[in-house]
């Protein structure tokens, strides 16, 4: 009825409630047509216990149905719960296995000797033309930044403690990065002294030391905290409403131990108000967006490499015990003869058991009547554990990025294949050095750079009032550990070639090939090259012994014995000398004044004559001496 009654009134209505009609149906039937897909395949599923899938990821990642798939449970939540709440223990572990596990310790410190070695130093490179000045006045005026940073980085008051270089705090600040996966650097001032003309200081604090104000043992209980100003401090550090880093909270002493004095929190704002300089470095390498503190380098091997250990401590003992010779002697009577011991260089002088047998260095153990000895055949040494550690080593290399090779200081490969691992696993160190020069170097060299310009010590005219300015001053590189070279001869011809081909400058080359400075070499080479040049002149001495006479009259000195000299002595010593250094002893009593104007005239227009005391001056032909 009410449909009549609407296609009289409404006509085009009608036609639209119809329409809709037929969309909803077709919407349910395929809705149903989908329920039956699901319970057939349910049913085929419970019929054949065969795994069906979707398609794409379903079918292999994503599976839920496989048997592989089926007590894989994972969940992924925010950075906050992934990564904060498991932070301590990461540490923890990865310091244990950073002193305690020769593969980690050796990750580690292949990792700091290549990245960073015994400093990376900084090479200015002042952009002159943006300056407007030439390219010798920029040499001068980088020579001068050298000298005068080395003042600060060389000495051990750089150090807040006094106890280390600026290059050795690089080292340190390092492993502490790679070990906890995070380090932070206090940035302080003290009075300048005689030794010690900058007051810039820095203080390592280990990341422990960074923590909730309140928490326990540092650790981080999964609850923020706010604080007066609206702000929220997660785990030691306080972010904004818009989760910007305002500051840091420093507990006065390492979680864990506790002593008499009352554990408090410092905060320090991360940039000063006035002068927007840093206060307080925070190094780490960031692996989610909203990520607010680090992770251990060791992190994804932390399993691998506890039980490769566990492993290789279980093959040390069975090896150890299975080289023990052991000799057991049955009595007739059963009595007990005391017995007799090799040496043991583990034995504490505890007593034993009667009836204790021992095993140890060339043992002799009496058994009783009725007693007996059953061996079981060893296999160790395991012939295969060589193998089986070189594949868990390369496994935890890959996950480090550390070719095998460089990870184990094993180049058992062919050069090629070496250097390939090589190549490849220098692609990391360089670049968690340029991480570590972001974080570290950069950072400090400005701080440093500012109070040398501002104190007079450096002149950057320009230099706080352009910042285009101060950039250009600042422009420097860091130069560390080079790759070294598998094949000397082959590396140093290739990189020869590359200069030839213009592919490379005769810089890059040095820092690539062992980490040297060109400009230095090209002056240590001129110095050497002069001093090997003067060492190798051949010097021609000439005497003049006797009286001056004339060519003519030398000939009957000589025959009568007497010493006489004349201008064709020093003609033919100054031509057997061919240009080298000539030295003319005089010890004359004088003589033809006229064959001693021509010596004088035939040595002043050949050589420059120096004195013994090594000022020039003119010529003499006068006096004898």
């Amino acid at each position: 009825m009410f449909e009549n009654i609407m296609a009289v009134v409404n006509p085009g209505g009608v036609a639209k409630r119809a329409e809709a009609k037929l969309k909803i149906a077709e919407t349910n039937m395929k809705i149903d047509a989908v329920k039956m897909k699901h319970t057939m395949l349910n049913d085929i599923i419970s019929d054949s216990g065969k795994d069906v899938t979707n398609s794409g990821y379903s079918h292999g990642a994503a599976s839920r149905r496989r048997s592989w798939a089926k007590k894989y449970h994972s969940t992924s939540l925010s950075p906050k719960s992934d990564i904060e709440e498991n932070r301590k223990i990461l540490r923890e572990r990865s310091r244990d296995l950073a002193m305690n596990a020769p593969l980690a310790s050796a990750a580690i410190a292949s990792t700091r000797t290549n990245c960073v070695g015994a400093g990376l130093v900084p090479k200015p490179k002042i952009d002159y033309e943006f300056l407007g000045i030439s390219e010798d006045e920029a040499k001068e005026i980088q020579r001068h930044i050298k000298k005068e940073f080395a003042i600060w980085a060389e000495s051990t008051m750089c150090d807040n403690n006094d106890q280390n270089n600026f290059y050795e705090l690089q080292q340190i600040a390092f492993n502490d990065w790679l070990r906890n996966g995070e380090e932070f650097v206090l940035i302080k001032y003290d009075k300048p002294t005689a030794n010690m003309p900058y007051r810039l200081r820095i203080k390592l604090v280990e990341a422990d030391r960074v923590c909730t104000p309140g928490s326990i043992d540092g650790e981080y209980d999964g609850f923020d905290k706010k604080t007066a100003n609206g702000n929220t401090i997660i785990n030691g550090v306080e972010i904004d409403a818009n989760g910007k880093v305002v500051a840091y909270h420093i507990s006065s002493q390492f979680p864990g131990e506790y002593n008499s004095a009352e554990t408090k929190w410092t905060r320090v704002a991360k940039r000063g108000d006035k002068t927007g300089n840093p206060n307080i470095l925070h190094m780490f390498n960031g692996e989610r967006a909203d990520q607010y503190r680090g992770v251990p380098f060791l992190a994804p091997v932390v399993s691998t490499i506890k039980q490769l250990t566990r492993y290789t401590e279980a093959e040390i003992m069975a090896a150890v015990i299975n080289s023990m010779f052991t000799i057991f002697i049955q009595t007739e009577s059963g009595e007990d003869m005391g017995g007799f011991a090799g040496e043991d260089e583990y034995d504490d002088g505890a007593e034993t058991e009667d009836d204790e047998v021992e095993l140890g260095y060339g043992n002799v153990n009496f058994l009783k009547t009725g007693e007996s000895v059953k061996t079981v055949e060893s296999s160790h040494p395991n012939a295969n554990f060589d193998t089986f550690a070189t594949a868990m080593a390369t496994h935890v290399g890959a996950a480090l990025e550390i070719a095998p090779e460089v990870l184990l200081k094993k180049f058992s490969n062919n050069f090629s294949a070496s250097k390939g691992a090589m190549n490849e696993t220098w692609k990391a160190f360089r670049m968690r050095r340029t991480w570590f020069v972001n974080d570290f170097c950069k950072e400090i060299y400005e701080l440093w750079f500012n109070e040398a310009v501002s104190t007079g010590r450096i002149n950057a005219p320009g230099y706080f009032e352009n910042l285009l300015v101060r950039k250009a001053y600042l422009n420097c590189t860091w130069n560390g550990p080079a790759q070294g070279q598998l094949d000397p001869g082959k590396e140093v011809v290739a990189a020869a070639k590359r200069i030839e081909a213009g592919l490379s400058t005769h810089e890059d080359e040095c820092i690539a090939l062992n980490g040297s400075d060109f400009e230095d070499n090209v002056r240590a080479l001129k110095s050497e090259n002069e001093m090997l040049a003067d060492a190798n002149k051949r010097v021609t001495k000439i005497n003049v012994k006797g009286p001056i006479v004339s060519n003519d009259s030398a000939w009957l000195y000589r025959w009568l014995g007497w010493d006489a000299c004349c201008v064709n002595d020093i003609n033919t010593g100054l031509e057997s000398a061919n240009g080298d250094d000539v030295v003319i002893e005089v010890n004359s009593q004088g003589g033809l004044c006229t064959a001693g104007f021509e010596m004088y005239s035939t040595i002043k227009h050949r050589h420059q004559c120096t004195p013994a005391d090594g000022h020039p001056t003119p010529l003499s032909p006068t006096g004898s001496s």
